[in-house]
């Protein structure tokens, strides 16, 4: 083989190569805008490199994976549902504090699924990887300044803040099952079983109760004899006659 056809295969096949790296590397980076979405073209512009954003997002994921974080149970889903109607209702009322309340929820959830909710900036990171979308309505409340702010910017703070709740603790309206009537599903179901022990436990306490068996005692006419018809003859003779001094008695006398 001459030296130009040698060179000609190598040639070829660094181009193959470097084809194959740019095709991995722009599919790596398709795959991280479409999980991360508005993160992405943040930390790039932050960063000044997609390069530098791909790395960043990248480790983001390690770190995630090693954070050890799980979903809510039941239980944890129910009671959050209820805390988080009791804060909408605030809202009526004193809107400013139901806010705070609702970011103060926000983060309670984050530290039962295991997020590292005491480093703010850490947490924000593990958030941006399976929330990210909701995540970029959060981060346009940080600024605001609930004292300050009017109704309707409240309004939008609740708003997004309910967003990023429904995305932690999974209770998503619309998507298949709504959230909230498979809480209350949990609910009945949790309160039957307690009804159901609760019925087989008296059950198992009770005291059997027992009927005495009734006898009917047997019923036996005496045999009508000659002797038995006469002595009946005799005994209404002797009613007649005690009847008959009786009123012989009580009559008045003649005068």
């Amino acid at each position: 083989m001459s030296t130009g056809a040698l060179i000609g295969i190598i040639i070829v096949v660094i181009v193959v190569v470097a084809a194959i790296v740019v095709a991995s590397v722009e599919l790596k980076r398709a795959r991280l805008r479409r999980q991360f979405g508005p993160e992405y073209d943040r930390l790039a512009q932050q960063l000044g490199s997609r390069k530098k954003a791909d790395a960043e997002l990248t480790g983001r994921q390690r770190r995630v994976q090693a954070l050890g974080i799980h979903e809510l149970t039941p239980e944890q889903q129910a009671s959050y549902s209820g805390d988080w109607t009791a804060v909408q209702e605030r809202f009526v009322d004193t809107p400013a504090e139901a806010v705070a309340g609702a970011n103060t929820l926000i983060w309670d959830v984050m530290r039962d699924r295991g997020y590292p909710a005491n480093d703010r900036k850490a947490s924000m990171d593990a958030l941006s990887v399976h929330h990210a979308r909701s995540l970029e309505g959060y981060r346009q409340t940080l600024e605001l300044r609930t004292e300050s702010a009017s109704t309707e910017q409240l309004r939008e703070a609740m708003i997004r803040y309910r967003a990023l709740f429904e995305d932690l603790t999974g209770l998503h309206e619309g998507h298949g099952e709504p959230g909230r009537d498979r809480v209350a599903a949990i609910r009945d179901r949790a309160a039957g079983r307690h009804a159901a022990g609760n019925g087989t436990r008296a059950a198992e306490t009770a005291e059997p109760v027992t009927e005495a068996p009734v006898t009917e005692a047997p019923v036996t006419e005496a045999p009508v004899t000659g002797e038995s018809v006469a002595a009946d003859r005799d005994l209404a003779a002797q009613d007649d006659e005690v009847n008959s001094e009786s009123a012989s008695r009580t009559a008045p006398p003649r005068r």
